[in-house]
């Protein structure tokens, strides 16, 4: 204990010391800019008493001193944007304490064995992360005498927040995957960290760096008039000179508060952290597959999966099956879930799923016929089935602008509905040499589809046959368009999701300016070969569906699936792209007939 004792001790004295550091950067702007109001004093002092007389002292004291009235000004302008400035607030969801006592009651717990205060309130975050975070700005509360909460939760109003403990915020994933122990044992050092927080000179170091920060912020948001931008300019310019100047000290400080944390955390739960650990990194891997392979074909539909914690326990526990690396993980199912630290888990889910679309999507924060919740059983026909048929709607809208012939001469009758043929045949049909007949979609100009067809040069499409990348540039405008058309999604105010165990608990958007959604998008734009493959795989999908019995499903692992007599098939992937990169049918035609999907029947679209 002793050791551990010194090296709390020396982590403490180095980030006191780097706070002083940033401190006196602080001190030093302020004699700066007290400069040149001191030397106007002195100047009239001379004058005063007859030393510093003359034509020539009259003007010096007079610029002197309207320099010294300017700087102030300016000085006093910066320092009330630093006040002033709304630090930035990670978007989260509150957990009051009456919806979770056994939640609180372990951090709390947590504090008295560490010998550190308690943190004021536990919030949640869709990520894989905690940490704690000061939120005692003027604009972050404290609460109104009208609302005595921050958030409302499932079980009530929120507690008051005292005026110096930071927010636990607890990554979501963490609860519903992680054991009581686990969580325990990974919270310890980040609840130590509220004993070097809360340190004066620590305490005041990160609110002239947070007020820096939020300045750079306002700056940038002024208004359009050559005013505004001036003073926005300078304003911006002085806050980055003192970032950059605190920028070592801070992180110095940082690592010193992390070292103390860390070495006061290891008098609890040091062995079973080493074990939690590497849960930490498992549920990152299975949280982030979930987000982009199975909640963002819900979210482009329309619909947001209102258990997403529950479905990383589902996709880890998949991973667990698979990997025989992560065989060993399986057997902690059986002790008692984090979750279970909280009263409403099913509500805290719902709300925590829906900040994630918001976050990630920039989906609404309201729901609405648009925008709608979906269980994990209905996901299949919900996401799965829906977004199939409407890409294979758009691929075949998209083939009519082209002028593509929806039946092939001397086709049998009742074969020119949407069919998988015409996609086949058009994407593996040679043009003829010289100019093309009027019919043919290659000799269609911009003007006569409305397409504004690819350059010969995009990279994307490089390799791609013509008819090919043509179609590709069709889909994405047609896209474009769809996605110019929908409605803005943003919303003054988060709604409390719908359901049997829903409560009144929603994000605390008060907190942070959702102007700008999504605040971290999980992918970029797709590009057109990405966009090709997926209508082209959708509209195999439906065939498969119609005309052989397959059925939608839900991979955990790699979202949207096709289901040949319950289980998921095979290769699809390969084939498509082999049609798409190079225009051989072949491989994709065999894999059908050995599913018995029919592609010259039609099929049913949205």
């Amino acid at each position: 204990m002793t050791g551990i004792g010194g090296g709390v001790e020396l982590g403490a004295q180095a980030a006191r010391s780097r706070a002083l550091a940033v401190l006196r950067i602080r001190s030093r702007a302020v004699a700066v800019a007290l400069l040149p109001a001191a030397a106007a004093v002195i100047l009239l002092a001379g004058g005063s008493t007859g030393h510093l007389v003359g034509g020539g002292w009259d003007a010096v004291r007079w610029a002197v001193s309207v320099l010294a009235l300017l700087v102030l000004a300016a000085a006093a302008a910066v320092a009330l944007v630093v006040t002033r400035s709304r630090p930035a607030a990670t978007p989260t969801v509150a957990v009051a304490e009456e919806s979770a006592p056994d939640l609180y009651r372990m951090v709390r717990d947590l504090a008295d064995r560490l010998d550190v205060p308690a943190p004021s309130a536990i919030a949640l975050t869709p990520d894989c992360d905690s940490w704690l975070e000061d939120r005692n700005h003027p604009a972050h509360g404290p609460p109104s005498a009208q609302e005595h909460d921050d958030v409302s939760g499932p079980g009530g109003p929120a507690r008051r927040r005292s005026a110096a403990a930071p927010v636990l915020v607890i990554g979501s994933p963490f609860l519903w995957w992680m054991r009581v122990g686990e969580l325990r044992a990974v919270l310890a050092p980040v609840v130590a960290g509220t004993g070097p927080s809360a340190h004066p000179d620590i305490a005041a170091a990160r609110r002239f760096i947070r007020g820096l920060d939020a300045a750079v912020a306002a700056a940038s948001d002024v208004g359009r008039g050559p005013l505004s931008r001036a003073v926005g300019a300078g304003l911006g310019w002085v806050s980055r000179l003192l970032l950059r100047s605190c920028r070592v000290h801070a992180a110095e400080m940082e690592r010193g508060v992390a070292a103390a944390a860390a070495e006061r955390a290891q008098a609890v739960d040091y062995g079973l952290r080493i074990v939690a650990q590497e849960q930490v990194g498992l549920a990152y891997a299975g949280w982030d597959r979930l987000l982009t392979r199975v909640a963002l074909p819900a979210w482009r539909m329309g619909r947001w999966p209102s258990r997403l914690d529950v479905g990383v326990v589902a996709a880890l526990t998949e991973l667990s099956r698979r990997d025989r690396l992560a065989e060993g993980f399986a057997s902690r199912l059986g002790e008692r879930p984090a979750c279970d630290l909280l009263e409403e888990p099913g509500a805290m889910d719902a709300a925590v799923s829906l900040l994630a679309a918001r976050l990630f999507h920039g989906g609404p924060a309201e729901t609405g016929p648009d925008w709608a919740p979906v269980g994990w059983e209905e996901y299949p026909d919900e996401v799965v089935d829906r977004t199939w048929r409407t890409d294979a709607a758009r691929l075949h809208r998209v083939l009519d602008a082209l002028g593509v012939r929806r039946a092939a001469e001397g086709a049998a009758p009742g074969t020119d509905g949407p069919t998988l043929s015409r996609v086949l045949d058009h994407l593996t049909t040679t043009p003829p040499d010289g100019p093309a007949p009027a019919d043919d979609p290659a000799a269609e100009s911009d003007t006569d589809t409305g397409i504004a067809l690819p350059p010969d040069d995009d990279d994307d499409l490089a390799g791609t046959t013509s008819r090919g990348a043509a179609l590709a540039a069709g889909l994405s405008a047609e896209l474009a368009r769809e996605e110019a058309q929908a409605q803005p999604t943003g919303a003054p105010a988060p709604a409390a999701p719908s359901g049997a165990d829903a409560g009144p608990v929603a994000p605390d958007t008060a907190l942070w300016d959702d102007r700008a959604l999504p605040l971290l998008p999980l992918q970029p734009p797709r590009t057109g070969r990405e966009i090709l493959t997926a209508h082209i795989t959708a509209m195999v999908c439906c065939a498969a569906m119609d005309t052989a019995g397959a059925a939608p499903g839900l991979d955990w692992l790699d979202g949207p699936s096709l289901l040949v007599d319950g289980a998921r098939a095979a290769d699809l992937a390969s084939h498509v792209r082999s049609l798409v990169e190079t225009g051989d049918p072949d491989p994709l035609r065999a894999w059908l007939a050995d599913l018995g999907v029919r592609p010259e029947k039609p099929v049913r679209l949205v």
